[in-house]
């Protein structure tokens, strides 16, 4: 039996590398992408509901906050998607070395950054 295994591994102090932390964060995005098409969802049954409900989502969504929901459903679309897309690549086989894997974050991350700040652009 080792016994240099840690007793009390305390998860703040440990520095995840680049890959981990996209990795995680793509899974959170995919768990706010379903709460955000779930408002989005809600947001088009009542504008088909009546004219009236219509009328009243078209003077909501003119709102700033109403627009900042729209953006960040956009954004945690947009990392999503990146993200996928270098998930996969790595199923294709490219990208599975260390430095490989830092490469396809750091590039994945930037598209991502890219697109976020054009859903930003079209939604204001």
């Amino acid at each position: 039996m080792n016994k240099k295994r840690p007793v009390n591994l305390e998860i703040s102090t440990i520095k995840l590398p680049i890959t981990a932390l996209v990795s995680i964060t793509h899974r959170a995005s995919g768990v706010f992408l379903f709460a955000g098409v779930a408002v989005l969802l809600w947001v088009l049954d009542s504008s088909l509901s009546s004219e009236e409900g219509f009328a009243a989502v078209q003077d909501a969504l003119a709102s700033p906050v109403c627009k900042f929901i729209i953006w960040a459903v956009l954004a945690g679309l947009a990392y999503h998607l990146a993200m996928g897309v270098r998930h996969l690549f790595m199923d294709c086989g490219m990208g599975e070395t260390l430095e490989g894997g830092r490469l396809g974050a750091k590039l994945a991350l930037f598209a991502a950054v890219v697109l976020i700040v054009l859903a930003g652009v079209w939604v204001w």
